[in-house]
């Protein structure tokens, strides 16, 4: 029996459109190096900054744990580039930003359409208890590294 090929890189379909819903992504980015913390009060203002930057897709609500960051992104333009080459801006802004001389990320990202509500309610709670489940803080609301940048309506 033959071997099937291995998938060497994450694969990024397209979004796909459907018929009076919303396009709606989440975005999982680890860093590279697990000694880099992103839970900062620094960290947290120029992530922000680099999405409000990368314009073509927009950042609702976001997590950003120690060691990755969890995002729900929606187009912002009406032909958005695609969610790599979205994720590469935003990471590069971020870089300039921080003022470092490499990456801290790892060179692909996680991204799945929610296809509906509930799916994206889901994984929203999900999300939201993500610094519980690490220990972190007792309650969700507590852990201040997370927010929303644009309101996502689905």
């Amino acid at each position: 029996m033959s071997e099937l090929p291995q998938r060497r890189h994450i694969a990024h379909p397209p979004p796909v459109e459907r018929h009076n819903q919303p396009i709606v992504l989440f975005v999982t980015i680890r860093v590279a190096e697990p000694t880099f913390n992103l839970a900062s009060a620094e960290m947290h203002g120029n992530l922000r900054q680099a999405w409000l930057l990368a314009d073509q897709w927009r950042v609702g609500g976001y997590m950003i744990m120690p060691d990755h960051v969890h995002l729900f992104c929606a187009p912002g333009a009406m032909h958005a580039v695609n969610i790599k080459m979205w994720n590469k801006f935003w990471k590069g802004q971020f870089r300039r930003l921080m003022n470092l001389d490499r990456t801290i990320w790892q060179r692909d990202g996680w991204d799945t359409q929610m296809r509906h509500y509930d799916q994206y309610v889901e994984k929203r709670a999900y999300v939201r208890e993500n610094p519980v489940r690490k220990g972190l803080v007792e309650k969700w609301t507590d852990w201040p590294y997370q927010g929303e940048l644009h309101l996502i309506r689905w």
